[in-house]
C-alpha cells in the first residue's frame, strides 16, 4: 500500500498554505488611529496659552495703550523709541551679565554636588535633603529673608563692618549685582544638582569598574568618565539657566527694584515698569519681544554649539 504521508525531512508541512499578502489588521482600538490625534490636547494648550499671547503681544508692541480706551496704532514708533533708549540697552546688558555669573558660577557647583550626591557616602540623603530646602521656598519668600538678613542697618552687614564696610551692599552697583548673583545661586542650584544627581547615577558602573583596572583614580575617572557622561544634562542645565536667568524678575523687584538708579533694572523689570507702572503697554510689549528673541537666540547658540541637537544618545563617544 502507497503511503499518503508528507515527508517531514523537506520541511514540509499539512497545513493549508501561508497567505501571503497585507497582514491582518488588529481590531485594538488604537490601531490605525493617527498618531497626531494624540498631540491635539498639548497643541491645543501651547496654541491657547502660549502662540495666542505671544501673537497679541506682538500687535500690542505696534500700538499706543494704556489699558483703557482703544489702541491707536503707532507702527514702529515703540521700536523706534526703543533702539535709541539708553535704559534699554543697558537692561540687556545687566540680563546677560546676570544670566553669564549664573552660568559661571552654579554650573560648577551643581556638577560637584550633583556627582557627590549620587554616591554611597555616608549620611548623604539627609545632607542632601538639608541642602535641598531652597527647592521648597518661593522666589518672593526667598528674596524677602534675604532681603532682611542683608539689611544695612539691622542685618548681617550691620554687624560685620570688618567684612562688608559700610554695609549698605545695596547701595552701590557692584554690591547690589553681586546680591542677586549670590541669591540666585542659592536658589537654584539645588535643582540644577538635582539634573546632575539623576544624570550621574545613570553612568554605567563598568566604565568606573574598567577604569579600575586601569589604574585610574578619582580625579582621573571624574574628569574621564563623569563629565563626558554628563554632556547630555550640562547642556540642559545651561538652557534653564538661560532662560531662567533672561527672565528673572521677583528677585529684583523685592531686593534691589531696579535700583541704585538704575543699575539693576534687568530687561524683565524694565518691561515691568514700562508696562504696569508707566502704563505703556505698547513699549511694555515690545521690551517682551526683545527679551523672548534673545533667550530664543542664545539657546539655541548654546544648542548648536554644544552639538547636543546631533547627538543620539547618552553613551556616545564611549
Amino acid at each position: 500500500m502507497t503511503s499518503l504521508a508528507t515527508p517531514t525531512g523537506t520541511g514540509a508541512t499539512a497545513s493549508a498554505p501561508v497567505r501571503r499578502g497585507r497582514p491582518a489588521r488588529s481590531s485594538g482600538p488604537d490601531v490605525g488611529r493617527p498618531s497626531v490625534v494624540w498631540a491635539l490636547p498639548a497643541t491645543l494648550f501651547f496654541t491657547v496659552f502660549a502662540i495666542v499671547p505671544l501673537v497679541l503681544v506682538a500687535v500690542l508692541s505696534f500700538v499706543s495703550w494704556g489699558g483703557l480706551g482703544p489702541p491707536q496704532w503707532v507702527g514702529l514708533q515703540n521700536w523706534q523709541a526703543l533702539v535709541h533708549d539708553p535704559v534699554m540697552v543697558k537692561s540687556l546688558w545687566l540680563s546677560l551679565l546676570l544670566t553669564g555669573l549664573g552660568l559661571v558660577i552654579q554650573t560648577p557647583l551643581s556638577i560637584l554636588i550633583g556627582t557627590w550626591a549620587a554616591g554611597p557616602q555616608r549620611n548623604r540623603a539627609i545632607l542632601s535633603a538639608i541642602y535641598f530646602v531652597p527647592l521648597l521656598l518661593s522666589a518672593a519668600a526667598i528674596s524677602v529673608l534675604w532681603r532682611a538678613l542683608l539689611d544695612p542697618n539691622f542685618g548681617v552687614p550691620a554687624q560685620a563692618t570688618w567684612l562688608f564696610g559700610d554695609g549698605n551692599l545695596f547701595g552701590s552697583r557692584s554690591g547690589a549685582i553681586a546680591v542677586l548673583a549670590f541669591v540666585g545661586t542659592w536658589q537654584f542650584t539645588p535643582f540644577h544638582t538635582l539634573i546632575y544627581q539623576g544624570a550621574a547615577r545613570a553612568v554605567p558602573q563598568v566604565l568606573y569598574q574598567a577604569a579600575q583596572i586601569d589604574g585610574a583614580g578619582r580625579v582621573r575617572q571624574f574628569f574621564a568618565i563623569t563629565l563626558p557622561q554628563l554632556r547630555n544634562a550640562a547642556i540642559t542645565s545651561m538652557i534653564l539657566m538661560v532662560v531662567g536667568g533672561l527672565t528673572t524678575f521677583d528677585t529684583v523687584l523685592i531686593l534691589t527694584q531696579g535700583g541704585p538708579g538704575t543699575d539693576t533694572t534687568i530687561t524683565a523689570y524694565y518691561m515691568y515698569q514700562k508696562a504696569f507702572k508707566a502704563f505703556d503697554y505698547g513699549t511694555g510689549s515690545a521690551i517682551a519681544l526683545v527679551l523672548v528673541v534673545v533667550a530664543t537666540l542664545v539657546s539655541t547658540i548654546v544648542v548648536r554649539v554644544s552639538g547636543y541637537d546631533k547627538m543620539r544618545s547618552d553613551l556616545e563617544g564611549v
